[in-house]
């Protein structure tokens, strides 16, 4: 399993690959004090320059990243492009049964009753994260047009009213058959940080299991796997 560097809860070394993942313009300056604060403190990193996405990349965020985000909460949208075909990874990420697929903070996930919308599944956490436990409701599983979405509804950590959604899209790389995959949230955020402190630790979350969706898609592709992992 792919391994990402983060370490919590004194301090977070932040996970940009710039060179595959796109983020939001936007520029925010963290400063590094006041560590016992829910979410530890970045290091200082002035975020600048980021690639922008593309036309179509945004059309994609604009008709199905859509989040009622009220005014205590964050939210930001992340782009992935995956050196495999679309089908191989949709197979990956629709699995609500299975996150530790490529998941790398998640060790265990056992669902309660059947894989449909409204199924609930409770994750255990690895050690590393000022967690151990999240409490997770299927939202939307779309498998013609490659939407799934998340809300999680309790758990030991500090993700309140934290939703995700992810697409997943058909995309040509290098002349070869690719995937472009975007997932957005929104979150509350917590006493005594700010919309950018908070916005920062969830995306680097992010973009560590879409660098490890990434890294598992382009080894199966690697083996000669082109079709999906399970049946749909």
């Amino acid at each position: 399993m792919p391994t990402c560097s983060i370490i919590f809860p004194l301090k977070m070394e932040h996970i940009l690959d710039r060179s595959a993942i796109r983020s939001s313009n936007r520029q925010c300056l963290f400063d590094s004090s006041d560590s016992h604060l829910p979410f530890a403190k970045a290091p200082p990193l002035k975020i600048m320059n980021i690639e922008r996405r593309s036309n179509m990349e945004d059309e994609y965020i604009r008709r199905h990243h859509r989040h009622m985000v009220k005014d205590n909460q964050c939210s930001s949208s992340l782009v992935k492009l995956i050196k495999a075909p679309v089908n191989l990874v949709w197979s990956l990420v629709r699995r609500f049964d299975q996150p530790q697929r490529y998941k790398p903070f998640v060790s265990r996930c056992v669902v309660q009753g059947d894989l449909e919308i409204g199924s609930v599944r409770e994750v255990n956490v690895r050690s590393g994260l000022p967690a151990t436990t999240s409490k997770e409701r299927l939202e939307l599983l779309d498998d013609e047009e490659h939407i799934f979405a998340v809300k999680i509804v309790g758990g030991d950590h500090r993700l309140r009213n934290y939703s995700s959604i992810i697409t997943v899209h058909p995309e040509v790389i290098d002349g070869r058959p690719g995937t472009i995959v975007i997932e957005s949230f929104v979150v509350d955020v917590p006493d005594g940080n700010t919309k950018d402190e908070t916005c920062f630790f969830v995306e680097a979350l992010i973009r560590c299991n879409l660098k490890s969706l990434a890294d598992v898609s382009e080894r199966l592709a690697l083996q000669g796997h082109t079709e999906p992992i399970d049946p749909i």
